[in-house]
């Protein structure tokens, strides 16, 4: 207000002013000892004060102040906003289309949604592809991607015969590929997958869904409805009940599942998701396949869960494999596997013990929800990490004597082992009983674990799935958890 008031003052002190020497703001800041102003920042002061004037009654600036530039997005050029609007997601491009005239027109640039085609969809086809059907990118993203986004991803088929479905971008469609056990692969080969079904791109306002399944009848039209975390597919074929589920039985030279045949023209799948992964996991989480009976492989998931994993099974029969990371068993350099009574009795050991440590929670009222402690994955508390599991100097793995297996080439060594429970539940004449198989966890490497079910004296190598999947992520710890839970539901 110095400068304000050194403006306003009037009177006597005018005519000394005219006989005192002029100086330079420069010259008054140096006298003062403050340093001098630059000239924006002095026009600042002087606009300033100018307004301090005329609210006093003083004399106005000369000059109004400067106004700010007035500057919108529609002022953009057309080249600039066709990069702004390609990084935006595809759903929100409709309503910016209504924002106003320009936008809606910059909006038919193709170029625009090839972009988003390509990042969310991971769909490459070249526009030549697309002018022999008479289609654009953005109409390939409104009628095919959008209406069908949340089939993506990988699904289980809910019935007495389970199964799975990767349902992928394929060209100009999407398509879901039904795995297909195979009677002649190891566990470490590529999974087979056959198409199930089929949505294609026509003329039509909407994409046309096709079933494929059927050995004497062509791709026909079918009807999906999609809800969240699941879809239906059902169609009029019949052919479906009498060969679909059990098109590998020819090669069983037996019916796989006689109920897999029944109303096999409806069918529902639920979401799946991939387990998450964190630094404290023995190993990497994920898919496996095992090798368990003559009827082909299955898969079954790994995921790790604070003091506990859990191996469920995706195909076949819906066992719970549980792993108690809390009790190891020492290997002493293999020695464990070659004595058969010395490991069954380690383990009955260990079973007592956790059988009474489970009556007691139960006792005390602190029974751990999900059966046995299950923990969010964001929660790790086990005492091994995998760092540790790593640094394990491997021992050598000798199968027992007697010991039965479906897979003769197994990986010679070890690095650890837990003591696990295979909870079996079995279904006969609408009666329900479950029975409890105690036996050994063995971890040989960061792609291969094995269990040896004590009672039955069986080894099953799991081998890592090597097949890369798409849109499988959950979207919290408690999703996963609310799936794992649907995945043992179904047969229950």
């Amino acid at each position: 207000m110095e400068e304000c008031a050194s403006l306003c003052r009037v009177g006597s002190s005018r005519g000394r002013r005219r006989h005192q020497k002029r100086q330079r703001p420069a010259e008054k800041a140096a006298a003062k000892g403050k340093p001098a102003l630059a000239p924006a920042e002095q026009q600042v002061k002087t606009d300033s004060a100018a307004g301090c004037c005329a609210e006093s009654g003083g004399i106005p600036s000369p000059m109004p102040p400067p106004l700010a530039p007035h500057c919108s997005l529609q002022d953009l050029p057309v080249e600039m906003l066709v990069e702004i609007f390609a990084l935006l997601p595809g759903t929100d491009l409709p309503s910016l289309a209504q924002a106003c005239t320009k936008f809606h027109h910059i909006l038919h640039i193709d170029s625009i949604w090839r972009r988003r085609c390509r990042e969310e969809f991971g769909f490459c086809e070249n526009l030549q592809n697309l002018e022999k059907i008479g289609m654009s990118y953005q109409e390939v993203y409104v009628k095919l991607f959008h209406p069908y986004r949340h089939i993506l991803g990988l699904w289980q088929l809910d019935n007495d015969y389970r199964t799975l479905v990767n349902v992928v971008v394929d060209g100009l469609g999407i398509t879901g590929w039904m795995y297909r056990p195979s009677l002649n692969t190891h566990v470490d080969g590529p999974m087979q997958f056959n198409p199930s079904f089929r949505i294609c791109l026509t003329e039509r306002k909407s994409a046309a869904v096709e079933c494929m399944e059927g050995r004497h009848s062509r791709p026909h039209n079918c009807d999906m409805q999609i809800r969240k975390d699941r879809f239906t597919t059902q169609c009029k074929k019949t052919d479906h009940r009498t060969d679909s589920p059990t098109r590998i039985r020819e090669a069983w030279e037996q019916v796989l599942v006689q109920k897999g045949r029944r109303q096999y023209d409806c069918l529902t799948y639920r979401r799946l998701y991939l387990p998450p992964s964190y630094p404290d996991d023995l190993i990497r989480p994920g898919l496996f396949q095992y090798n368990y009976d003559p009827f082909g492989l299955k898969i079954a998931m790994l995921s790790f869960h604070g003091k506990y994993a859990r191996v469920t099974k995706i195909t076949g029969d819906s066992n719970k494999l549980e792993i108690h990371l809390m009790h190891r068993i020492q290997l002493r350099d293999g020695e464990i596997f070659r004595n058969f009574n010395e490991l069954a009795l380690v383990v009955q050991e260990i079973d007592e013990q956790v059988i009474r440590e489970q009556q007691q929670q139960q006792g005390d009222g602190t029974e751990e929800s999900e059966g046995h402690g299950w923990q969010s994955p964001a929660q790790p508390s086990m005492e091994e990490s995998g760092a540790a599991a790593s640094e394990e100097q491997p021992v050598p793995f000798v199968p027992l004597v007697g010991m039965r297996s479906r897979d003769q080439h197994y990986p010679r060594t070890c690095r650890m082992c837990f003591y696990g429970v295979d909870t079996v539940t079995v279904t006969l004449c609408d009666f329900t009983f479950t029975r409890r198989l105690p036996g050994v966890f063995i971890l040989f490497d960061e792609n291969h674990f094995g269990f040896i079910w004590l009672e039955l004296k069986y080894f099953i190598l799991f081998g890592r799935v090597q097949n890369t999947f798409r849109n499988v992520e959950a979207p919290s710890p408690q999703a996963f958890l609310e799936m794992l839970k649907n995945i043992q539901s179904i047969r229950t």
